[in-house]
């Protein structure tokens, strides 16, 4: 089955700073960190203490709701830190990574049913990495999605290009796809533009759907809401092909392994390119960091500031380096002329030069103001829903509008070019967000 979707609606960012197709460098982490705030929903229980040995794979946390759901170290070696936060919040657990690596054998059968394959998954602390929607929390191993949705592809500004980083992983991804059809039927996007030569184009056991368009066509909530979209009651899961080909390895090969390719991007970054590490690694293994910079897990629209002596993400495959922007400019938008500046609109003169990439830094050029309603929000929203009036809606509290107008659709990446063409300079994604979350409180 192959279904094509053509949106129009959406905006490319043109910043400077692609990742160049090359491997830079190889890193072998001397320390890596579990940390619980990757996973949104999750009240994290510690199953190791510092000084206990863990190999790859081990228990290190637990959720605290469900204790079906593990966390594993993905190295071998020795608890060497347990980091807290205010109110002794649990931020990481700390493992120093043995010379030589041991892994916990989870077994090469490949899952016969939707039990089987919930419980590999589980075992494996790979769990986490099934996101359900609504609202973007941990998937529930007591529930049934009734699909899961898989985009093979990024349209975010400098996203790492998953048939490079993948490109050797064809079986491990169809492995994957097996398992998880055993849980509910399996949907992939692919890019229309790369259909032929894209790997993903030769996963069986899946529906295929060829999408096009400017960002965010690649979110999988705008894939969604154009090929099955959600309604009240409903579930759906998620997973991106990182972990899915994740997931088929530790099927083929009975090892959990997590290594990836992670792209180093941004107008800041020294050299561009990708660089094969674990999920946990210190950011200033990664890349150099020199300056006043921002390091951000991800894209610059959706992605965390990591900091210079942070870590790697679970789910991040990509690291922007930005110039922190504090600098005051003279005249602002009153300029007649702004070249080193990109519009969303006919402001300035960016429009003449449309392959032109910019330098972006962090600065807004200015801070919140009255919100203005514009039809900037509707030209960058490729979905069926009405983003101001949810918006609005997020913003009073009020439940039953919001329902009406689209939450059970979208996450805070979904509107994220909202932020990004705001000429209010709300934090549309933290409305968003704050919606969700009441949703979440209301409506368990």
């Amino acid at each position: 089955m192959s279904n094509n979707l053509d949106l129009k609606k959406g905006l490319n960012i043109p910043v400077k700073g692609v990742a160049a197709p090359e491997v830079i460098k190889t890193v072998v982490p001397d320390i890596v960190a579990v940390k619980p705030t990757d996973f949104k929903g999750l009240v994290p229980r510690l199953l190791v203490k510092e000084g206990d040995a863990v190999k790859v794979g081990s228990p290190v946390m637990a959720d605290k709701q469900r204790p079906e759901i593990l966390f594993t170290s993905p190295v071998s070696g020795t608890v060497c830190g347990i980091v807290r936060g205010q109110k002794r919040k649990l931020l990481a657990v700390v493992v120093k990574a043995s010379e030589t690596q041991e892994y916990i054998d989870f077994g090469t059968k490949a899952p016969a049913t939707a039990a089987d394959t919930k419980q590999l998954l589980l075992n494996t602390g790979l769990w986490g990495a099934l996101i359900q929607r609504p609202y973007g929390t941990m998937a529930q191993p007591d529930t049934t999605p009734k699909a899961i949705f898989v985009s093979s592809f990024s349209t975010a500004p400098l996203a790492a290009d998953a048939d490079f980083t993948l490109r050797e992983s064809l079986e491990d991804i169809q492995a994957g796809v097996n398992a998880l059809a055993k849980i509910a039927p399996v949907h992939i996007s692919i890019c229309k533009e790369k259909a032929a030569s894209t790997l993903f184009h030769r996963i069986e056991n899946a529906s295929l759907h060829e999408v096009s368009g400017p960002h965010p066509a690649g979110n999988v909530g705008v894939q969604i809401s154009h090929i099955s979209p959600i309604q009240k009651g409903e579930l759906v899961w998620t997973i991106s092909p990182l972990h899915l080909a994740a997931l088929g390895h530790v099927i083929k090969t009975g090892k959990l392994d997590l290594t990836r390719k992670v792209a180093i991007t941004g107008p800041a970054a020294a050299k561009t390119g990708y660089v094969v590490a674990l999920p946990g690694t210190p950011v200033k293994d990664l890349t150099q960091i020199e300056g006043d910079l921002r390091v951000v897990g991800g894209d610059v629209l959706t992605g965390e500031n990591l900091g210079a002596e942070g870590f790697l993400g679970f789910f991040n495959d990509q690291i922007t380096l930005l110039k922190e922007g504090r600098e005051r400019e003279w005249f602002g938008w009153a300029k007649p002329f702004r070249p080193k500046v990109h519009s969303s609109s006919w402001c300035y003169f960016s429009w003449l030069t449309p392959k032109k990439e910019y330098a972006m830094d962090t600065n807004l050029h200015g801070g919140p103001r009255a919100f203005v309603e514009t039809k900037c929000f509707e030209d960058v929203t490729p979905m069926d829903i009405f983003p101001i009036y949810l918006i609005k809606a997020c913003l009073a509290g009020d439940i039953e509008k919001m329902e009406k107008f689209g939450i059970y659709e979208v996450l805070p990446e979904d509107l994220a070019l909202c932020d990004y063409v705001d000429p209010s300079k709300n934090d549309i994604q933290a409305i968003i967000q704050k919606g969700i979350d009441l949703m979440i409180k209301e409506m368990a």
